[in-house]
């Protein structure tokens, strides 16, 4: 699938981690130097393009020390009756899949079944993966750090619809009458998987 972001931010993000990787193994003085002046353009570039503060920028770049790789954000797809579980996000008003950036330490499958409790109240156990995608080049594409979205496919244990800090309201939708998806945490590909997971129960975890 291909990458829908614009030039100037496959540049920056590009520059943005050679910078860190360098960085982290610079052996030299000059190496460090250069790889600093490297982060200089990357966050020089997107400043100019998006009107975000340059320093700003570079202070959050040089703030993920180490090799750059991608982050990993987790999602739970729960069915009730046919019905796919959805929160509303107060971020965007929109609705998505409870999950979010998963934490240092900690197993995806207890991220997971973390995150759907804090998000909506109900309790889950994860039983297969769905799917593991691409996060930039679906939904939003104006997002800099590269990342992963690990959708599970959750079995409902119990527990009651319940609205967390991060969102509005908590539902169960048709999955072929969705409410507005906030597509940068669940986009309808992500949905599409599930649909054909639960039609064919043996098919295998899709990946990108």
């Amino acid at each position: 699938m291909n990458d829908h972001s614009p030039h100037w931010l496959r540049w920056a993000r590009e520059l943005q981690a050679i910078a860190q990787t360098g960085l982290a193994f610079s052996t030299s003085g000059y190496d460090t130097e250069r790889y600093g002046r490297i982060a200089d353009i990357a966050a020089r570039i997107t400043a100019q393009a998006s009107a975000l503060d340059e320093q700003g920028l570079l202070s959050i770049f040089l703030a993920h020390p180490g090799y750059a790789t991608p982050k990993v954000d987790v999602r739970g797809a729960v069915i009730r009756d046919g019905r796919i579980l959805l929160v509303r996000e107060k971020q965007d008003g929109r609705w998505c899949m409870p999950g979010g950036w998963a934490d240092v330490g900690e197993r995806p499958s207890e991220m997971v079944v973390r995150e759907v409790r804090e998000e909506s109240g109900f309790d889950v156990t994860p039983e297969k993966v769905v799917g593991v995608f691409d996060a930039n080049r679906e939904g939003g594409a104006l997002q800099f750090f590269h990342a992963y979205k690990i959708v599970f496919l959750c079995r409902l244990l119990g527990g009651e619809a319940r609205t967390s800090n991060e969102t509005l309201a908590v539902d169960f939708f048709s999955l072929h009458a969705l409410p507005p998806l906030s597509s940068n945490r669940t986009h309808p590909r992500h949905i599409l998987e599930i649909e054909r997971h639960l039609q064919d129960p043996l098919r295998p975890a899709a990946f990108e």
